[in-house]
């Protein structure tokens, strides 16, 4: 077992691939000399050289687009676009491309591209650099969205994102990396096909996926010492969506709070609470409940980001609100 932090966990897959995969390369703003604005791919320049590890334009639809025709080609690129926020400049080539040539050639295209992007707030980065975008990807079939939420995830999910034949979206959360754990850094893929629980309870199911993860852990361990057991679901996957683990665990409690760092409006916790809704009415005791981002742009004053945020107090409160 090795101690080592969600950045150096993303940076571990990243070298496991370069090295043993020749077909695999890195493209991305700033990745290279100045090793990434995250500082993931810090020392990958010096040891895999310009070829593998490639400084790109400050234009995201160019570079995605690059990956596309590199992925095509028989290569497997690995893009990392700075923020989310930035990856909607990119947008066309991967509603238009990325997501739609292997329906529209019939199946004769395949399109191993990986996607890396940070998403999320709690920084102080202002409006725009800190949104949870990522439901608008989980929106569009012909891709896959991973969210990894702990440190093996950031691992073990890029390994298994790098054996798909079809494109794969990474978002990883901003104010993850530098969360330390241990983990088995020799160990293989992950899972990138089911949710999983991170908290065995009785009395409310808490889903969640990504940033918010350590909030629920949290507000679970606050609501135990009023006697209060929740279960904690790790979505980790986001399209497709694994109901069924949240189906079983609404089943054994029969109360569910959503926490959702997107906005409420058309968001992946309604998304949720309509499937709740569709296949497990009957066992709810109480209306779903959901902790979602205030509807305002990211503000940047700390204490009204911090506000706008779901935050481990506003995730107590609406459990206690079905209870």
């Amino acid at each position: 077992m090795t101690t080592m932090t969600y950045r150096e966990a993303v940076r571990s897959a990243l070298r496991d691939a370069l090295s043993s995969d020749p077909s695999v390369f890195l493209m991305g703003e700033d990745i290279g000399r100045y090793g990434g604005a995250f500082a993931v791919s810090h020392g990958l320049l010096e040891d895999f050289g310009p070829k593998r590890i490639r400084d790109a334009p400050l234009s995201e639809s160019t570079f995605v687009g690059a990956g596309i025709g590199a992925a095509l080609n028989g290569m497997r690129p690995i893009v990392e676009i700075m923020t989310v926020n930035f990856s909607l400049l990119a947008m066309d080539q991967i509603l238009n491309n990325v997501a739609t040539l292997h329906y529209m050639s019939g199946g004769q295209m395949r399109m191993p591209l990986v996607v890396r992007m940070a998403t999320g707030g709690g920084r102080q980065l202002g409006a725009q650099h800190s949104h949870s975008l990522e439901v608008w990807y989980a929106h569009i079939p012909g891709i896959r969205v991973l969210a990894p939420a702990t440190v093996a995830d950031a691992r073990g999910m890029l390994l298994a994102a790098l054996r798909e034949p079809d494109p794969v979206f990474i978002f990883e959360h901003a104010t993850l990396y530098p969360v330390e754990d241990e983990i088995d850094g020799t160990a293989g893929p992950a899972d990138i096909q089911h949710a999983v629980a991170r908290r065995a309870g009785r009395d409310v199911t808490i889903v969640t996926y990504g940033g918010s993860l350590p909030k629920a852990i949290t507000a679970a361990e606050e609501l135990a010492r009023d006697g209060i057991e929740a279960e904690v679901i790790d979505l980790r996957t986001l399209r497709p969506l694994d109901t069924a683990v949240v189906l079983e665990s609404l089943a054994r409690t029969h109360r569910v709070v959503v926490v959702d760092e997107g906005w409420r409006t058309c968001s992946l916790s309604a998304e949720i609470s309509a499937r709740i809704m569709e296949q497990g009415f009957d066992d709810l005791d109480a209306p779903v409940a959901r902790a979602c981002s205030a509807e305002v742009p990211m503000p940047y004053a700390k204490h009204l980001e911090e506000a706008a945020l779901p935050q481990v107090a506003g995730i107590v409160a609406s459990v206690r609100s079905i209870l």
